[in-house]
């Protein structure tokens, strides 16, 4: 059971797009690296855990960009938490995914 989501979209201060996207890439592949489920969507990548596993990978997602040569980042956060649980990623959008 996961007590929160986040949706998490960075947007690093960077002109060249190829380098945006560079930096994003690296964001991602951090959120992947921690275990928590995620789903990457065209503005935001949605993450679920606990609160404060979520709030720590938040804070390393806005380190990256620096780290990755932009002046500063913005993020856009949507934050759910409910300790007696939230729905997931998959019962919220399951009934929407084409079946194969």
């Amino acid at each position: 059971m996961y007590t929160t989501s986040i949706a998490i979209q960075i947007l690093p201060d960077v002109s060249d797009l190829k380098k945006v996207c560079s930096i994003v890439d690296a964001v991602i592949a951090y959120i992947a690296s921690t275990g928590c489920h995620y789903e990457v969507g065209p503005f935001e990548t949605v993450v679920e855990g606990d609160f404060d596993t979520l709030m720590a990978i938040l804070k390393r997602c806005q380190e990256i960009p620096i780290e990755q040569g932009a002046p500063s980042t913005k993020a856009y956060v949507k934050i759910f938490h409910n300790p007696a649980g939230v729905l997931t990623i998959n019962e919220k959008i399951d009934k929407y995914r084409e079946k194969d």
